[in-house]
């Protein structure tokens, strides 16, 4: 007789089956590489591996990657061969930071044959990451990848359609949004990176802009040079006027025709006045202070200034008569002549792009070092009539190019940037409300710099290889005006000289996130120890005595940023480590993790890694690589400005996580089906796809 125990584990088992059936009979669904028919028979093993499938998926879109490896490894120990289970190991690995064990699984089922080109390019971007890291911006050509024309035809009429006439500068935003002055019709746009006008601006209602030219960032505000109104209008953030600086003449704060803007670290603005063949100087508050550029002893004298552009305590402007750029210094006495006369035909604005001053000649684009006057041609526009008057890099790396003859606007990118395409993940599917699915989709180049702006003609998403039904946008982390943050505090031995410093640096953090997101606080000790975790004003009173994490000679720097991550995985999508140390450490600093793994755990997890430092020492070469292969900035406690900015900084980073949703019509077969759901992103000529799958909730 059969003991009931024996019986219900019998029972189980032929459960188990029934539901494997169930999840690897789909059509696209993979068993040991092969499609299996829907009527082949299941074997127990088949059922465990499905059940453990279902929950490492389910531990994954949770966020509990480490979970979820174990329950990927669970049903890999019952179908070793199974290509869809060692993708999704991969996948979970690769969120871990452990990038090295992903490729290992990847490669062995792309092997056996199984992803075809989409995950043999995976392998290869993330192959080639970790060979080459997040190297700094290099010079190299550009080339056209996108335009948008002045004038289109309109779909009803067939008729030419104005959408905008004489471009001449650009202002990007960190949303992949750009402003465009339009000289002819005295204009200022707003444009997406798909080319689509989604703001106009006219200027004040009382006469309006008179021959708009230059647009920069001042603070919170715009400014707006108007060469015929002579004058330069200020707007708020969102393009309304709020008042003029200077007028007409050749006194102090006075123009005569004023062309290009540049602003300096300090608010002061400098504005070339062609009228006046000089440059103009106004504080922060927009009131005049003193011109330069006129003849000296040592200097000719500027005859037609146009782009001017701010680095340090250097003024770089440019002479249109000339074809040269020469250099001042903020109080306006001139240095030198940075590169010949006639280098240039007729350079119009100086633009900045790390250390080089980006030039707008006629119908080419040169980069010009600022420190050597070195020159690197980047781009031309070919031979038909042109004059290229600004080329801005955007938040994506592109260049955003205005052509004044031609009545058109450029975007350009690097070569391999066009070869390499995008590279897409499908990060999180919410199925909660099934059939409401919510896909969460990172969009990326090669270099893991994220890719922002994107709307809902960019995305195309199906299930089965038919398009999704109800395609809609929810929103873009980059708009996101919160940020989760937590604080790591170094508690080796020398940081028991700092406790004021670290004081101050957590009391600005807390205080400059006005309340808003939370607020973690651990510390790196001989352990790591979670301090606190609650609302910011929590902490404004923050004193290190009640600190419960010791001082040690052996702190775990990299236990305690792993513990940092681990409460930011499901965190806001603005989320940041920051570590608060004296740039110290010591032997067992990074004995579990390696720096790779990491800056990995840190990218693959869209976590910013800031620091601040306690002391002007140069910090460890362990905190330079973490820096400079993850997002984030180093400052120093006492720096003239404050930490204030520090959460801005934070909300600013760029973040190409994107948030959709659509209404599946896939059966779920009580929730224990694996439905499959592909996301493909164009940009432009440049494309990227991915591809994964999920359960419905079980019923």
């Amino acid at each position: 007789m059969i003991k009931l125990k024996t019986l219900k584990k019998v029972i189980s088992i032929l459960l188990l089956s029934v539901f494997a059936g169930m999840l690897f009979a789909q059509e696209t669904t993979y068993s040991a590489g092969l499609k299996i028919p829907a009527d082949r028979a299941r074997t127990a093993d088949e059922g465990f591996a499905a059940e453990e499938f279902r929950r490492g998926v389910q531990a994954y879109y949770k966020g509990a990657f480490n979970e979820a490896v174990v329950q990927f490894e669970k049903a890999l120990s019952y179908l070793p061969d199974d290509n869809l289970i060692l993708e999704w190991l991969g996948k979970s690995y690769y969120k871990t930071g452990l990038e090295g064990n992903a490729l290992s699984y990847w490669q062995t089922s792309s092997d056996n044959g199984y992803g075809g080109l989409l995950l043999q390019n995976k392998i290869e971007i993330v192959r080639e990451r970790r060979i080459t890291g997040d190297s700094e911006e290099k010079l190299m050509r550009l080339t056209e990848v996108g335009s948008f024309p002045g004038t289109n035809q309109s779909e009803y009429t067939k008729k030419p359609v104005m959408v905008f006439n004489g471009p001449v500068s650009v202002l990007t935003n960190t949303d992949g949004t750009f402003w465009v002055t339009a000289y002819n019709s005295n204009e200022l746009l707003k444009m997406n990176m798909n080319g689509f006008v989604t703001n106009r601006i006219t200027g004040p209602l009382a006469g309006g802009f008179d021959r708009p030219l230059d647009i920069v960032r001042h603070g919170d505000e715009l400014l707006v040079s108007e060469v015929a109104g002579d004058r330069v209008a200020v707007l708020d953030s969102k393009g309304h006027f709020q008042r003029y600086i200077g007028s007409k003449g050749r006194g102090t704060g006075c123009f005569i025709g004023p062309q290009y803007i540049a602003c300096d670290a300090s608010g002061r603005i400098y504005v070339t006045d062609m009228g006046n063949r000089r440059v103009d100087v106004f504080d922060k508050e927009g009131n005049g202070l003193f011109f330069f550029g006129k003849k000296s002893d040592d200097f000719k004298g500027l005859k037609y200034p146009t782009g001017i552009a701010v680095i340090g305590e250097s003024v770089f402007v440019a002479d249109e008569d000339d074809g040269a750029i020469y250099e001042f210094d903020t109080a306006g006495n001139y240095i030198r002549q940075l590169v010949e006369e006639k280098t240039f035909n007729k350079p119009e604005s100086l633009k900045l792009w790390n250390n080089n001053l980006i030039v707008s000649d006629m119908n080419r684009i040169v980069a010009v070092s600022s420190d050597t006057g070195a020159m690197f041609e980047l781009a031309r526009t070919g031979n038909a009539p042109s004059r290229v008057t600004a080329a801005v890099p955007d938040i994506n790396n592109n260049m955003i190019v205005t052509d004044l003859t031609s009545n058109e606007i450029y975007v350009m990118s690097k070569v391999q940037e066009l070869v390499g395409g995008l590279f897409v993940q499908i990060e999180n599917v919410d199925s909660s409300s099934f059939p409401n699915v919510v896909v969460e989709i990172k969009v990326e180049n090669r270099h893991r710099q994220p890719i922002v702006g994107l709307q809902l003609d960019n995305f195309y998403l199906k299930e089965n290889n038919r398009p999704v039904s109800g395609l809609r946008y929810v929103g873009s982390a980059s708009n996101n005006d919160i940020a989760d943050i937590t604080i790591v505090i170094d508690r080796n031995l020398d940081t028991r000289a700092y406790s004021g410093e670290i004081e101050t640096a957590v009391r600005e953090i807390a205080k400059a996130m006005n309340d808003r997101g939370t607020l973690r606080v651990i510390t790196a000790g001989a352990v790591a120890v979670t301090e606190y975790t609650g609302k910011p004003d929590g902490v404004k009173d923050f004193s290190i005595d009640a600190l419960k994490n010791p001082l040690s000679d052996n702190v775990t720097t990299d236990l305690a940023i792993r513990l940092a991550a681990n409460n930011l995985i499901n965190a806001e999508k603005k989320r940041a480590v920051i570590f608060i140390t004296n740039g110290k450490i010591n032997e067992k600093a990074f004995s579990k993790y390696t720096l790779s793994e990491i800056s990995s755990y840190l990218n693959n997890n869209s976590i910013i890694f800031s620091m601040v430092q306690i002391n002007q020492g140069a910090p460890a070469y362990e905190y330079d690589y973490l820096l400079n292969n993850t997002s984030g900035d180093a400052y120093y406690v006492f720096r003239p400005e404050g930490l204030g900015s520090i959460v801005k900084d934070i909300l600013d980073v760029p973040q190409g996580v994107y948030q959709l949703s659509y209404t599946s019509t896939l059966p779920t077969n009580f929730g224990e089906n694996y439905l499959p759901v592909e996301a493909e992103v164009y940009l432009l000529n440049r494309s990227g796809r991915d591809e994964t799958g999920y359960f419905a909730p079980l019923k």
